[in-house]
């Protein structure tokens, strides 16, 4: 299942205008803490997907039955651009376990690139729920070459994939490429198009460099 968070009338196009102003983003604080609440919206959202567990709570006055969470979800994501975005999802679920991931895109001198994974750390995703969160789900192969990977770790229940920007062609290639029966894919907005250096546009440029500084 594909949640687009905004085709509805939501404060989340408001941060996503933030996200795309260029004026905006020269201020690198406010573009991280808006990737941040991003996460802590799709955290609220997810929420909503997973199983709880009726849990008695004492009170000054007497006591509550009140459904909680049954197992907190395993949040990873893809360095170094997801590290906003993973922050806001673990402000709410604040006792989740954690992985981090190294993807990246190795450009060749003909325009071509093949991605490469140098790290992975990550509890066992056996029997768990998984959220795994990257901004931007350009051409997708980023995504299914870390999901696969991310499989040596275990089997999870269910995988929620995060982005705050999509296209609708990496969209299109975690649908022909991952198990979508156990899959749900989340984002803001998906636009139509990607440059032939398979950048998103209108997008917001490179989510890294715009949270932490160019790299080399």
């Amino acid at each position: 299942m594909v949640h687009n968070l905004g085709l509805s009338s939501s404060i989340v196009n408001h941060f996503i205008s933030e996200i795309r102003d260029i004026t905006i983003q020269q201020d690198r604080m406010r573009f991280r803490r808006n990737l941040e609440r991003m996460g802590e919206i799709f955290a609220y959202e997810i929420s909503k997907e997973l199983e709880y567990k009726d849990k008695d709570v004492t009170t000054s006055l007497g006591s509550a039955i009140v459904p909680v969470i049954k197992e907190q979800p395993i949040v990873a994501t893809i360095l170094r651009a997801g590290l906003p975005l993973h922050q806001g999802i673990l402000n709410y679920f604040d006792h989740a376990d954690n992985g981090f991931i190294s993807a990246y895109r190795k450009h060749h001198k003909d325009g071509s690139f093949e991605i490469k994974l140098e790290y992975v750390s990550c509890p066992s995703l056996d029997g768990r729920v998984l959220i795994l969160c990257d901004p931007m789900l350009a051409t997708g192969a980023s995504m299914v070459s870390t999901y696969k990977a991310m499989l040596e770790m275990g089997r999870p229940t269910h995988t929620h994939i995060v982005s705050v920007l999509a296209s609708t062609q990496g969209v299109e290639h975690l649908k022909s490429q991952l198990p979508m029966e156990r899959i749900s894919i989340w984002a803001a907005a998906i636009d139509e198009e990607l440059t032939a250096q398979s950048y998103i546009v209108p997008g917001l440029g490179d989510a890294g460099d715009l949270a932490y500084g160019q790299k080399l």
